[in-house]
């Protein structure tokens, strides 16, 4: 009987520690603050030439490489919030998903740090029930303060 109750007993200490370690690691996350450039489809039929990709931009000339090859069959920076950013207080997080042969698709960021990373979770919806029928490809483009930790994307 005292066997048990000591094994009981510490089965019920180790589970304790792990969950206040987890407790510990979520409590240590914190939330980046974002500012959304745009999102969308573009509609060239991945004419744009642009990959599925995860991109951090931290400079102007990569910038305006971006907005010229997302322009080059329509003119979305025309929807953008702002295009002129300043590359030594702010970063680019640009992600673009798959052309799709329907619209509905999106892309939704949830972007968070450590002390030793951030975080960019990045969310692929498709559509439920009816779509239309054209050719789409989802983008995402936020804006982020500049920080020296690495960006890693989920």
């Amino acid at each position: 009987m005292k066997i048990q109750t000591l094994i009981i007993l510490s089965l019920l200490f180790v589970v304790s520690c792990k969950c206040n370690k987890i407790n510990q690691n979520n409590a240590k996350m914190q939330i980046v603050e974002t500012v959304l450039i745009s999102k969308g489809n573009l509609y060239g039929s991945g004419s744009e030439g642009i990959a599925k990709q995860n991109t951090v931009i931290e400079n102007l000339s990569d910038w305006e490489r971006l907005i010229n090859q997302m322009n080059s069959v329509n003119n979305v920076s025309e929807g953008f919030t702002e295009t002129k950013i300043d590359f030594s207080k702010y970063a680019i997080i640009a992600v673009f998903n798959d052309v799709k042969g329907s619209g509905g698709h999106t892309i939704e960021l949830d972007i968070s740090k450590t002390s030793e990373k951030t975080l960019v979770t990045v969310k692929y919806t498709s559509p439920k029930g009816n779509a239309t029928t054209v050719m789409t490809q989802p983008y995402y483009i936020a804006k982020i303060s500049k920080q020296d930790l690495p960006i890693v994307f989920q």
